[in-house]
């Protein structure tokens, strides 16, 4: 059987109640499950495992890791308890030029999950992840993007989760769906890079100077996008979903290339 190229896909995850909740955000995920192939594995890219190295879980039946705080108690009774993919955790390590290991000690976060939960709420897809370098530069996440792009022709969906615009200190809850002007301004102009298939810009992102200081003060949630760009093809379709902001300084843009 010709097994069709998987796609990739960015989704910006906003706030774990979205795991819950059915909203505009939710359904687009939803939607964007029904139009794709199937995937045989997932192969995640989370913000929210941030570690000291690549690593990569290659556990047969990874846990479901609660890594926020002070939500209500509904959002701590979601299991995501799909199985692992050993296999192609080794063929990932195998494919990854620069050291990479093994670890455990994680398991499927929220980044992964409040999404999942609306796009395969079956669990009846195996799931794995794969850590961010703290330490590397956008460069090499891109690269290892580029080292799994075969991935796709494996059925499986390599799927970053994070958000281009994600400044926590800076949220305002009064602006429940409006954004600052740099959140939009940054979002843009990686929309822009994006769509001209720009990378360099994207890598370089830092050269935007104050708004990229304001949208990306830490990488984690920007990182994930890098993974994916990698991991895109020249004559990839690319579609775009949820272009929004939420509470001034978090944006939900979403990009498929297909």
């Amino acid at each position: 059987m010709l097994m069709s190229k998987m796609p990739a896909l960015f989704v910006g995850h906003g706030s774990p109640m979205n795991a819950i909740e059915d909203n505009q955000y939710t359904g687009t995920w939803t939607s964007i499950a029904e139009r794709i192939p199937k995937p045989e594995v997932i192969l995640s890219i989370s913000a929210h495992w941030f570690t000291k190295g690549t690593k990569i879980m290659n556990e047969e039946n990874p846990k479901t890791i609660y890594d926020m705080y002070g939500f209500p108690k509904e959002l701590y009774d979601v299991s995501y308890n799909t199985a692992g993919s050993p296999g192609f955790a080794k063929i990932s390590r195998d494919l990854i030029s620069r050291e990479t290991k093994y670890d455990n000690s994680w398991g499927i976060d929220h980044g992964t999950w409040s999404v999942l939960v609306h796009m395969y709420p079956d669990r009846d897809i195996p799931v794995f992840q794969i850590s961010i370098d703290a330490d590397a530069s956008p460069e090499k996440h891109y690269k290892i993007g580029k080292e799994l792009r075969a991935l796709r022709e494996q059925g499986v969906l390599i799927f970053g989760s994070g958000n281009i615009v994600h400044n926590l200190r800076l949220v305002d809850w009064h602006k429940a769906n409006k954004g600052f002007d740099w959140a939009y301004e940054f979002d843009e102009y990686i929309y822009e890079s994006i769509l001209n298939k720009n990378h360099d810009n994207i890598i370089k992102f830092n050269e935007q100077g104050d708004i990229a200081r304001l949208a990306v003060p830490t990488p984690d949630h920007f990182y994930p996008l890098l993974y994916v760009l990698g991991a895109s093809d020249e004559d990839d379709k690319i579609s775009v979903y949820n272009k929004s902001c939420e509470l001034g300084s978090l944006t939900m843009t979403t990009y498929l290339w297909e």
